[in-house]
């Protein structure tokens, strides 16, 4: 992948950590195109993505900015890490290229109040154990046995269907984003091959970077201590993470109105596009609201799988450790995704316009008291999760005013600088799990190649992203949590 020169004239330097591109750069830009990142991030990135954010800012309806966020890379359509809004008033469209396949993917954090110290000798166990709890790797398979009925009844109420039929707390409910369900979602708007797609993988990670990570924190990575207590983090504290999506489902519901919008765009809505990746419909079409329905269900799917996993997580631990897992402290942080289309209020000219912001590979970043957090997160702003790769830890922070300006958007992981195809040619899984093992990480994979694809030196700086977006006062640190073992697809 060739890269992005910070000395190019196209790129005029706004501020530290913003650098943007003149809509007269390409014909039909509607708006400029913003891309943030230190000047060491910038030189990470590939020239695909400065392609791919130029050609979303001439998206009908987009306001203000076209936004790469400092963990952009290449992706299908929009570049993931690829932010933009449109005006739904006003004709602004719905593009399941920037939405993602894998529907609401995001990430989970899990409190407890066990010690690295008390894990230490428990972590082979417990990584093992994990493993055969929670499949992993292409095409992997749960351990509900779902009647069709059941899938489309989770399909609609989500996390709290998860709750409801296979255990859980409720108040793992409020600790999540959306309170774990879309409420729009309509399953007569997803096929029936979306169903069989999915209707086996609930409970299951999948593969890429999709992960399962046991993690730790020490009192040097809390950086805001008043939130960290507030919170209940503290130091030799460990954590549980995870990041999957909806799967098989989700990606057939993308598949489906892809080739949707492909057929009415141009002959029914007059939107021509540079990329066909691109495709698009009025969000208020019915070709529009169909997809945004049929979203919904993806949505739900998703915060479901991530429910049962946690339930899996939860009796795994307790069987290990021979103790309820309440008594362990284990309970949910936050559960928050980066791969969805929400609508959202924001002032534009003075005027409240409604907008459907596009975060594709990018994570909300509420600033206090707006509405869409938690009611228990309201006051202080929304915590926001950034996945790192297995070797180098992750990062939560929390959403600041800053943010106003990326329609409450910031990164959410540390972002690809190099293709899966490269990096299985560079690196091999064993060496990096012999590496992992000597740095005292014990780390399982359902595949040696897909171990490869994730070496660390495939993606940036993870501390550079964080403190990217820290810099830009979209959101700041709260702690990183470095990684003592774990499992990957």
């Amino acid at each position: 992948m060739s890269k992005l020169d910070s000395k190019s004239p196209t790129l005029k330097r706004i501020s530290d950590i913003i650098w943007e591109v003149s809509p007269s750069f390409k014909e039909g830009m509607l708006v400029p195109a913003r891309i943030y990142g230190t000047e060491k991030i910038i030189k990470t990135i590939d020239k695909e993505v400065f392609d791919q954010i130029t050609n979303v800012a001439t998206l009908r309806g987009i306001k203000k900015y076209a936004f790469a966020l400092p963990d952009c890379h290449s992706g299908y359509g929009f570049p993931i890490g690829g932010v933009a809004a449109f005006d739904v008033d006003e004709g602004g469209v719905i593009s399941p290229g920037g939405t993602g396949f894998d529907i609401n993917c995001g990430m989970r954090l899990i409190l407890t109040d066990i010690t690295k110290e008390e894990i230490k000798p428990k972590i082979k166990e417990l990584i093992d154990a994990l493993f055969k709890a929670v499949p992993s790797g292409v095409g992997s398979s749960g351990a509900l046995n779902l009647t069709k009925n059941e899938f489309k009844e989770l399909a609609v109420d989500g996390a709290e269907w998860a709750v409801k039929k296979e255990g859980g707390d409720t108040k793992d409910l409020k600790a999540t984003e959306m309170y774990g369900v879309a409420d729009w979602a309509d399953v007569t708007k997803i096929s029936e091959k979306a169903i069989s797609r999915g209707i086996k993988q609930i409970g299951t990670l999948g593969s890429g970077n999709h992960y399962l990570e046991i993690q730790y924190i020490t009192e040097s990575n809390i950086f805001d201590k008043k939130i960290a207590k507030k919170w209940g983090i503290f130091d030799g504290q460990v954590a549980i993470m995870f990041h999957c999506g909806s799967r098989g489902a989700g990606h057939q519901i993308a598949t489906d109105y892809l080739l949707k919008f492909l057929d009415v765009m141009e002959r029914k809505y007059a939107i021509k596009l540079r990329d066909k990746e691109l495709a698009s419909a009025p969000f208020y079409s019915e070709e529009g609201q169909d997809y945004y329905k049929a979203m919904g269900c993806g949505v739900n799917i998703s915060f479901a799988n991530r429910q049962i996993i946690f339930n899996s997580v939860r009796h795994v631990f307790s069987s290990i450790f021979k103790k309820d897992a309440d008594k362990l402290g284990i309970r949910q942080l936050f559960d928050i995704a980066h791969n969805r289309p929400s609508l959202e209020e924001y002032e534009i000219d003075g005027l409240r316009r409604k907008l459907l912001v596009h975060r594709k590979g990018a994570t909300a970043s509420y600033y206090k008291g707006r509405k869409e957090i938690p009611v228990q997160f309201r006051k202080d702003g929304s915590p926001v999760i950034i996945g790192g790769s297995m070797e180098t830890g992750s990062y939560l922070l929390i959403g600041k005013e800053g943010a106003k300006e990326t329609f409450c958007s910031t990164a959410h992981g540390s972002g690809r600088t190099m293709s899966r195809t490269a990096a299985k040619k560079a690196f091999s899984g064993e060496d990096i799990i012999k590496s992992m093992l000597s740095n005292g990480i014990y780390e399982k994979s359902a595949s040696m190649a897909g171990i490869a694809e994730e070496a660390g030196l495939a993606y940036k700086d993870i501390d550079e992203v964080a403190l990217s977006v820290e810099t830009a006062n979209i959101s700041s640190r709260v702690a990183k949590l470095l990684p003592i073992g774990g499992i990957k697809g």
